[in-house]
């Protein structure tokens, strides 16, 4: 990278409420807290200590939910750290982050409670310069070897299995089509069939057969958005591990607890 970027957190509350949030007693997920502190608080400070970046943005409905968590003022939080209006979906979010903020900005969620500035930079330094836009992802073996029987989602390629690691950079202006084309797809989720129609059914059965390697799975979404994109393999399969579920909230607080 050239220079540092800003960071934005998605934090919103899904419409309606977050079941988690309401096991756990809060009113958003990003309030439950892991080892002594809020996963917003945790994934601000992983964020603060990369020399990456150089702000962090928080997009949430309320503010006043999380604006006053001491880990996100000084002398907690070394970095400045703003707010803006969550959209109705992530990817809405995201949109209107980068209206807001521009090109380069890296993209995070609140229930990343695991987050090391060191797996941020592992992910930016890995970024080829010629990509318009890069994610992170963990191989299930190193996912397995961070957390033995952990149940995560894979996606199932024909040169290995991976896992999303909620993060995401957005580096360059054709980034966007990559973020008009992800508000396309989870506008349809619900319609499999149209889904497929807009990606190629050829694709689509290829990889429901496992013969879609990852590097043309990456050329055909990025030709769709008209961007250049990439993947960065991480070394740490813990960065794959979010909090979706009871179960994922009792691995990342034993996680969390074992952390130096």
């Amino acid at each position: 990278m050239s220079g540092p970027l800003p960071a934005l957190v998605l934090a919103g509350s899904r419409p309606g409420g977050d079941p988690l949030a309401a096991h756990a007693g809060v009113s958003h997920k990003a309030l439950i807290e892991v080892d002594g502190r809020t996963m917003i608080e945790r994934v601000v400070g992983a964020l603060a200590a990369a020399p990456e970046i150089s702000r962090i943005v928080i997009a949430i409905e309320r503010p006043e939910v999380v604006g006053s968590l001491p880990g996100l003022h000084a002398p907690q939080c070394g970095k400045p750290v703003a707010f803006m209006p969550a959209g109705a979906s992530p990817s809405a979010s995201v949109a209107a982050a980068l209206e807001r903020e521009g090109t380069p900005l890296l993209a995070t969620t609140a229930d990343h409670a695991l987050l090391r500035a060191d797996w941020v930079r592992e992910f930016l330094a890995g970024c080829p310069a010629e990509a318009d836009a890069a994610v992170a992802l963990a191989r299930k073996e190193a996912v397995l070897a961070a957390a033995p029987g952990t149940q995560r989602t894979y996606l199932r390629f024909a040169d290995g299995e991976f896992s999303g690691c909620n993060l995401f950079l957005f580096r360059r202006a054709p980034a966007r089509g990559v973020v008009a084309l992800w508000r396309e797809i989870e506008a349809q989720r619900k319609n499999p069939a149209r889904m497929m129609l807009r990606l190629g059914i050829g694709w689509a059965l290829r990889y429901r057969l496992g013969r879609l390697r990852l590097e043309d799975a990456l050329a055909r979404l990025g030709a769709l958005a008209g961007a250049r994109l990439a993947m960065v393999t991480l070394s740490e399969g813990r960065a794959a591990i979010d909090v979706d579920k009871p179960a994922d909230l009792a691995l990342v607080r034993t996680l969390a607890a074992r952390e130096v």
